[in-house]
């Protein structure tokens, strides 16, 4: 047997294993794409996270909306005469004593809030998902309308606290998402302790 005829063991191991390599080198190439592709871009990481809002500008009455998780949230001061209206005809009101698991702990007392002073919702009705109005001057909707928020596309009536009318379409009482207080000026929205 002549010597070029005679198989080059040696050289073949090399060559198989360095085929071996470059392809699994080229799979996980391929791939590494596919798996990037199913992880959240940097906007929704940053949309899903707390949102901080200072709230030190805000008179008796006004409504401030953030967004948070792609849903706008609403930030009400409310004065006396709006909290006092709380306690007059609960008996109007599907779930009074906010019952139902559609607010944090700290939130399931009459104001649905840390602090009287400052209502924070998740502007979005819980009939349809429609966007309901702030319309806090009583009579404004109706005759026998307290003040409150009012969704236009069925109907659908929430006192000052986000508490839902009896007889209206929506099941349960306005979101209140969690959040926390950094300060007398500033809400963290999205957390229910303040950073560490």
């Amino acid at each position: 047997m002549n010597q070029d005829d005679s198989i080059d063991e040696k050289r073949r191991a090399f060559l198989t294993g360095a085929t071996v390599a470059m392809g699994a080198i080229g799979v996980a190439a391929a791939c590494v794409p596919f798996v990037a592709s199913m992880l959240p871009s940097a906007d929704t990481i940053f949309a899903g996270g707390p949102v901080r809002v200072k709230v030190s500008g805000m008179k008796l009455g006004d409504q401030l909306t953030v967004m948070w998780r792609g849903k706008p949230v609403w930030i009400i001061a409310r004065g006396d005469a709006a909290l006092a209206s709380l306690n007059t005809d609960t008996n109007l009101l599907r779930d009074p004593n906010s019952t139902v698991d559609q607010q944090p702990p700290y939130a399931q007392n009459i104001y649905r809030s840390r602090k009287p002073l400052h209502l924070i919702l998740v502007g979005v009705c819980t009939h349809l998902g429609c966007t309901p109005t702030y319309r806090p001057d009583p009579h404004s909707v109706s005759p026998d309308w307290p003040g409150g928020f009012f969704c236009s596309c069925h109907g659908s009536k929430f006192d000052l606290s986000g508490r839902v009318f009896k007889g209206v379409p929506a099941p349960i009482n306005l979101e209140v998402p969690p959040y926390v207080y950094l300060s007398d000026d500033e809400i963290l929205i999205g957390a229910s302790e303040a950073p560490k």
